[in-house]
């Protein structure tokens, strides 16, 4: 939740024409993280729940690739991203850990 949050921080800069672009990419994309993992967990098999850790960690993919994207056009200043991306360094150990975990005991 700290990294869409984070995230969200980071898309109130973006200039308004990035609205229906960068904007709902970003915030698409790390929203999707904590949903997979929250929203299917404990209602599937282990087997369930580790292709849901997968989507997150495909999501944190394009959170990240958004960010450089963000960075590459001028919008966002990598200073100004150091925490964002500390954060989703933070989640890609966190979720890699966690499906490893399922795959290896299903």
């Amino acid at each position: 939740m700290d990294l869409t949050e984070a995230t969200y921080r980071l898309a109130s800069q973006l200039p308004e024409r990035e609205r229906f672009g960068l904007w709902s990419q970003l915030t698409r994309a790390s929203s999707s993280i904590p949903a997979n993992i929250a929203g299917d967990h404990g209602r599937q098999g282990r087997r369930e729940f580790a292709n849901f850790v997968s989507i997150a960690r495909g999501s944190l993919a394009e959170l990240e690739t958004f960010v450089r994207l963000a960075e590459r056009l001028g919008y966002a200043r990598p200073e100004g991203t150091a925490t964002l991306k500390g954060l989703a360094s933070e989640v890609g150990r966190l979720t890699t850990r966690l499906h490893q975990s399922l795959r290896s005991s299903s």
